[in-house]
């Protein structure tokens, strides 16, 4: 944690002193963006996903207090207040909205069905509703998709290659914010092709570590078991109660994200969400340059990270095949 903390707080040093790339003229308008992010200001993942914003931006001549206005908004993992911290973002008249995550996404479009809003980590943003079609979204709404729910294969197999004596897998998901949308569309992907793995999975709904630790427990308890993080809201924020209860009751553990991996988990097969938001930042310029959200298509992620913990590995007892090792875009010793 504290190592990204240094990282962030360079990446704005370096930010700071790099030269202005364009000057507000006098009289200029300040364009203002509205951002709604999920989880809490303080969270070393969300200040790189912010850092990567801001700097993009500055990249292509957007400069926060010369010629843009950035409003944040943070929920703290509370997806109950998404809607008031969207509602008064519009209320701002903004010239853009910016959503972090399929629940800040649906707030946001709740508030607004007039002003452009850009999205980043959102799954299956065609399967939850949110716009038409990837390569024509119409509406206010465009942005990048995490990934489809074909990833649950890939996961699965990660998951067997590590364990291969696994038999039964809970998949992991908050009630509130995926079990109902994406997760329930990971689960059906996930469920198709157990059978090819011998594998019979099983939906975990949890929304607070009480529940969650009871069942890990239990989960434990059942021999050959393993499991499966989906990323949204409570994973995220609770992502080192999760490591460590996984840890404890010695799990082996798939995750869906890189940095639950790199903060200790098993292994992590899935995009960088930090470089997701660098490329939303590339729609907020065209948007404020006059391009509509339906002429934009949401993109697709075209490069996935497989980040593998050999340290973790041992305490669990597994050996991580050569063949992980060579092909893994990071190895946590």
């Amino acid at each position: 944690m504290e190592m990204r903390r240094r990282e962030f707080i360079g990446v704005i040093g370096i930010a700071a002193a790099w030269p202005r790339v364009t000057r507000a003229q006098q009289g200029e308008r300040i364009r203002r963006i509205g951002l709604l992010m999920l989880v809490a200001e303080i969270d070393p993942q969300a200040q790189a996903e912010l850092a990567a914003f801001v700097t993009e931006l500055r990249h292509l001549g957007w400069t926060e207090g010369q010629n843009i206005r950035i409003d944040q908004r943070w929920a703290n993992g509370d997806v109950g207040r998404l809607k008031v911290l969207a509602t008064e973002l519009v209320d701002l008249k903004p010239d853009l909205l910016v959503g972090q995550g399929s629940a800040a996404l649906a707030a946001l479009q709740q508030a607004t069905r007039t002003l452009p809003i850009v999205f980043a980590d959102v799954t299956d943003p065609v399967g939850q509703g949110f716009v038409e079609s990837l390569a024509r979204p119409g509406g206010n709404t465009t942005g990048f998709a995490m990934f489809e729910v074909s990833m649950g294969e890939k996961w699965l197999d990660l998951l067997k290659t590590l364990a291969p004596s696994t038999e039964h897998v809970a998949v992991l998901s908050n009630p509130v914010t995926s079990t109902a949308s994406f997760g329930k569309l990971y689960f059906q992907s996930i469920n198709a092709v157990a059978r090819r793995f011998g594998i019979k999975p099983f939906s975990l709904a949890i929304d607070n570590e009480a529940d969650l630790e009871r069942r890990l427990s239990d989960l434990a308890r059942e021999p050959n078991s393993g499991l499966i993080v989906l990323i949204d809201a409570f994973t995220y924020v609770h992502r080192d109660f999760i490591i460590d209860q996984v840890a404890r009751h010695r799990i082996p553990t798939i995750y869906t994200i890189s940095f639950f991996a790199e903060a200790g988990g098993l292994a992590s097969y899935g995009v960088d969400l930090a470089a997701q938001f660098g490329q939303a930042a590339t729609y907020v310029d065209r948007i404020l340059r006059g391009a509509r959200p339906a002429d934009l298509p949401v993109q697709q992620p075209t490069k996935f990270k497989l980040v593998i913990n050999v340290k973790t590995a041992k305490g669990l007892g597994i050996t991580v095949p050569q063949s992980l090792l060579v092909t893994a875009d990071e190895v946590m010793e």
